[in-house]
């Protein structure tokens, strides 16, 4: 007769907690090896021992199985062991893989919020400068426009002033050709009564001196 104490393997992380193994009071070797003692009307020996016999070999058989049973159920409860680190390690890289694309999603928003706010500081700056440029160009524009006006005016004086000139010049022309035609007319007219008077006279004069 022997115990023997067996406990279930301890895991970290084990399904759930094994209760204790029965303590086995009487093994195989004890069944093949008891003897009884002969007693009035017992049983046959012969078929004791048999029976004992049998049932150490299945007793023994089911010892080697639960064995075989506990050291599979160790290999499974080792590999789950190994599956749960794995899904440990894999759950907390996707935790970081998680936070990292957080992070990184965060940041490209923060530096797309900076890009944009830089954009429209940029694009406030151009419009500024724009519209600066447009208000210098529109007085640009008046500015010749003021300047046009003045020398259309400053081309019109001067156009209207040499016109009464030439027209002055024209009426000057005009009046010394006039002057000169009145000027040689009443000479030509003068001049031959004159000189008709002169010689019709003298006519008589010299008759008179012949006659004298």
């Amino acid at each position: 007769m022997f115990e023997r104490n067996a406990q279930a393997p301890q895991t970290d992380n084990s399904v759930a907690p094994q209760p204790p193994e029965r303590v086995m009071r009487v093994s195989p070797l004890d069944m093949r090896q008891q003897r009884f003692r002969s007693g009035m009307r017992g049983y046959d020996r012969t078929e004791v021992v048999a029976f004992l016999t049998e049932a150490a070999d299945d007793y023994e058989h089911a010892l080697r199985d639960n064995d075989r049973l506990r050291s599979e159920v160790n290999r499974l409860e080792s590999l789950l062991q190994e599956h749960r680190e794995r899904e440990t390690n894999l759950r907390n890289t996707l935790l970081t893989a998680q936070r990292l694309a957080d992070e990184v999603k965060d940041q490209a928003q923060a530096e797309a919020k900076l890009i944009v706010r830089e954009a429209q500081g940029r694009a406030d700056l151009l419009l500024q400068k724009a519209q600066v440029r447009l208000e210098e160009v529109d007085r640009d524009i008046n500015e010749l426009k003021l300047r046009r006006r003045d020398t259309e005016g400053s081309l019109e004086g001067a156009i209207q002033a040499l016109y009464r000139a030439l027209e002055f010049i024209r009426d000057q022309e005009q009046g010394r050709s006039d002057d000169k035609v009145l000027l040689h007319r009443p000479r030509v007219e003068n001049a031959t009564p004159a000189r008709a008077a002169d010689v019709r006279p003298a006519e008589p004069r010299v008759a008179s001196e012949q006659h004298g």
